[in-house]
């Protein structure tokens, strides 16, 4: 075994992710348990008009977990190509790649493709994993390798929890007793959780039916939101989430 192998299966196992050497301020990246990080990047496609009560902030998150030998991503953004944080950004995403091997990327709905297509492009053998009823929109935003149904266990131990809201999973991730939402659970401005506005559900469910639906999230050990819009919560998450279905 040749010293560049010993050296890169020695950073898997320590399950490093040298994301968090990021040094900017725009791109905010930390760890929040071992194992585990956020960063958060401005969305490139924001507008004043996207903000509001009923709307979502420039600022949105992203998550990543090591897990044995794989390096998962999940709603995945990079910082801009014009920005000064671009090439810390990538340079520390190669490191993580040379140590884990090519990531998964695992999307919640078909809106936060984000940088998924470029992350595939830039490392071959990257996959982008695709709910199955979700593929079509998937596919018309980034490449898909591979589809699932709900119920599925994904890279990294991750189970996706179909949701009514049209294209939407959440991620269970048992390791951290965490949930990955989307956009049917949002950060609120004191910290706290909310169910999307009703205006986002698009007609093809009802507030009650999708708040029965994360009502069940509660028979989950959770310990922690991962919010990618919005602070991730890790201390009272269960307890945030029960008040915000009431």
């Amino acid at each position: 075994m040749g010293s560049k192998e010993r050296n890169d299966r020695s950073y898997a196992r320590r399950g490093c992710v040298d994301l968090a050497a990021v040094e900017s301020t725009l791109v905010d990246v930390r760890q929040l348990r071992p194992h585990l990080w956020h960063w958060t990047a401005p969305h490139p496609d924001w507008t004043p008009e996207e903000g509001g009560a009923d709307g979502w902030e420039r600022e949105v998150g992203s998550y990543a977990i090591v897990e044995g030998d794989e390096l998962v991503l999940f709603d995945p953004l990079a910082p801009g190509d014009d920005s000064d944080d671009a090439e810390r950004f990538w340079r520390a995403l190669d490191r993580d790649v040379e140590g884990h091997g090519a990531p998964h990327v695992l999307l919640t709905v078909f809106w936060h493709a984000r940088s998924s297509q470029a992350i595939a492009e830039r490392y071959p053998g990257t996959r982008v994993w695709a709910h199955e009823p979700a593929a079509e929109e998937i596919r018309k935003r980034t490449m898909v390798t591979d589809t699932y149904p709900a119920g599925d266990t994904l890279p990294g131990g991750v189970e996706p929890l179909e949701t009514t809201r049209a294209g939407e999973v959440l991620f269970w991730v048992p390791r951290h007793g965490a949930v990955v939402a989307g956009d049917v659970l949002l950060g609120t401005p004191d910290g706290g959780v909310r169910r999307c506005p009703d205006s986002w559900l698009g007609g093809r469910t009802t507030p009650a039916e999708v708040d029965d639906e994360l009502r069940t999230l509660l028979d989950r050990p959770v310990e922690a939101l991962l919010l990618t819009h919005g602070e991730p919560l890790l201390d009272g998450a269960r307890a945030a989430l029960d008040a915000a279905l009431g």
